[in-house]
């Protein structure tokens, strides 16, 4: 899409003012960010006792949860907690642990089982999170902090809608300590066995909830409908809640046998708890095919899917998401992964191109904001591919009860390429090649094996035997998270206009943008499913992705 030109020149005061408005929120069209609690909310952050299990016996730790909870719920509305942290403080003595495996760095992924109740009703959500690489410290405990995205829930009629921390499960990837750098003549020929990276191993530490914990665990108590009342200063009510024991009482979990619970965890009238955010698909009519063609025919490993999502960046503060855009993948084939006595591991490397108009990119996407809440701003972007899409999927099946996890890490060369520029109706002249000067960057788990400047988004999957599967997974989709650097501009402006570069730099560029992705169902083309009375279909008749995703915040 060509750049619009500039209008005829304007005063200096007055073009330097639109200029640096518009540099001010240009990127907000690409990335969010995450603001102090929006008006109709309120902060919960509780601190709770646990027993953790480890290889040297049960340990004390301590998890600090922290959440935002609207003020208020209408019956049958559903709403997901946001910024939910969990960090979780293991002592000294599970360092010693882990260092005896020969761990120099640890990675987690959290997983806080939360009863949510109203009235004598229940049931169950999981509240799963993500954690950077932390290197084990030399004394002292650790402290390991996870954020992630949970599910969203629905109080069926009025009254307090209660929600009560339980279980919490830390998967930990053990690195070895000073890992070798890589041979680069050799980084071929090992990428499928270190496909997710070095390692010592793994280790799963199961917490749970201690006798004393304040209020048996209650973090959030939201009202629903005309009854009920928050607690004091946004905090959570003390005078109900549900614990991890099952057992009725004034601060305790209803009674399991008096309301009648089902298998799932849920009983009839019970709040409803849903796995993905609240929100309507696009029509297929506004979104842009997703099919392989003459100039790139599919194979038998081919995989098409549609992705979309949101992105922040700290330096401002508006709200922005990239719709639905076209994937094609080109499957691994699984390898034999490093040797682990409590799990079978296999290891997949898969390969993925955006495709919009024949070109690797999602296609523009604009969006308009209030800057300094009078000035409406239009900026129009793309993300431009600078080389293939990796994705790392390491899957576990573990040999105690055939539980399979998987984890999976995408590496997207990307370079944000701003396309379009309108402040107040006028557009801004930012020249055909405004662009960040490498890829967004994120901190790789794994940089010996994977160096150079790309994203790295991360899910992790899990299917119990007889059960669907339940996060992300390559085939199926579901939900990746990541943080990213946003790098410095190039190229914005015109000879004969204004160097839009250091102002863009300023406003926008910097580290710890959070980035929420989620992909839609696949469709393998050589061996489609079509939607049938009993069988949900994956490809349409002409072999496009069938489910079109929804954004989650």
């Amino acid at each position: 899409m060509k750049a619009q030109r500039a209008v005829a020149h304007r005063p200096p005061r007055v073009r330097a003012r639109t200029t640096s408005i518009a540099a001010f929120v240009v990127l907000a069209a690409l990335i969010p960010t995450t603001a102090s609690s929006a008006p109709g909310t309120r902060e919960t952050d509780v601190e709770l006792p646990y027993v953790c299990t480890l290889p040297s016996g049960p340990l004390a730790a301590t998890a600090r949860i922290t959440a935002e909870f609207p003020e208020r719920a209408a019956a049958g509305e559903a709403f997901a907690p946001s910024g939910v942290t969990t960090s979780v403080q293991l002592p000294a003595e599970a360092v010693a642990d882990l260092a005896a495996r020969g761990a120099g760095e640890v990675r987690a992924a959290t997983r806080l089982e939360v009863a949510v109740a109203q009235g004598t009703a229940g049931a169950k959500a999981t509240w799963r999170g993500g954690a950077e690489p932390v290197a084990l410290p030399e004394s002292g405990p650790l402290t390991l902090v996870s954020k992630g995205d949970v599910p969203s829930v629905a109080g069926r009629g009025d009254g307090d809608l209660t929600f009560t921390a339980g279980a919490l499960s830390i998967d930990l990837a053990l690195d070895a300590a000073n890992p070798p750098a890589a041979d680069p003549a050799a980084t071929a020929t090992a990428a499928h066995a270190d496909a997710a990276g070095p390692g010592s191993g793994s280790l799963t530490v199961d917490c749970t909830l201690a006798e004393d914990a304040p209020g048996q665990g209650l973090l959030a108590t939201v009202p629903v409908g005309e009854g009920g009342s928050p607690g004091p200063s946004g905090s959570p009510s003390p005078s109900r809640g549900t614990g991890e024991s099952g057992e009725s009482g004034e601060s305790g979990a209803p009674d399991p046998e008096a309301r009648g619970d089902r298998e799932d965890g849920r009983s009839d009238g019970s709040p409803e708890v849903l796995e993905t955010a609240p929100g309507a698909a696009p029509d297929r009519d506004d979104v842009p095919p997703c099919r392989y063609d003459e100039q790139t025919p599919p194979t038998d490993v081919s995989l098409n899917a549609y992705v979309t999502g949101y992105a922040n960046v700290n330096k401002m503060d508006g709200a922005a998401y990239l719709p639905p855009s076209c994937l094609l993948i080109e499957q691994g084939l699984p390898v034999d992964g490093p040797p682990d006595p409590e799990h079978i591991i296999f290891d997949t490397v898969s390969w993925a191109n955006f495709h919009y108009q024949g070109r690797k990119q999602t296609p523009p996407f604009p969006s308009t904001f209030l800057s300094f809440d009078f000035a409406p701003v239009k900026a129009t972007m793309v993300l431009e591919q600078t080389g293939p899409i990796r994705i790392d999927s390491r899957i576990k099946l573990r040999l105690s009860d055939f539980t399979t996890v998987t984890d999976t890490y995408v590496r997207a060369p990307l370079v944000a390429h701003v396309t379009e520029l309108e402040v107040n109706g006028t557009p801004l002249d930012v020249g055909p090649d405004c662009r960040t000067e490498t890829s967004l960057t994120s901190v790789d788990p794994d940089p010996a094996h994977h160096p150079g400047d790309h994203l790295v988004l991360y899910g992790r999957g899990e299917q119990l035997i007889g059960q669907e599967a339940t996060g992300y997974l390559l085939l199926s989709g579901g939900t990746l998270s990541g943080e990213t650097s946003i790098p410095a501009f190039t190229g914005c402006g015109t000879a004969d206009g204004e160097d839009l570069d250091r102002l863009l730099t300023a406003s926008v560029s910097g580290p710890g943008n959070h980035i929420k992705q989620v992909q839609g169902q696949t469709c393998a083309i050589a061996a489609p499913v079509f939607p049938t009375p009993e069988t949900p279909g994956q490809c349409t008749e002409d072999l496009q992705p069938y489910e079109i995703p929804v954004a989650e915040r």
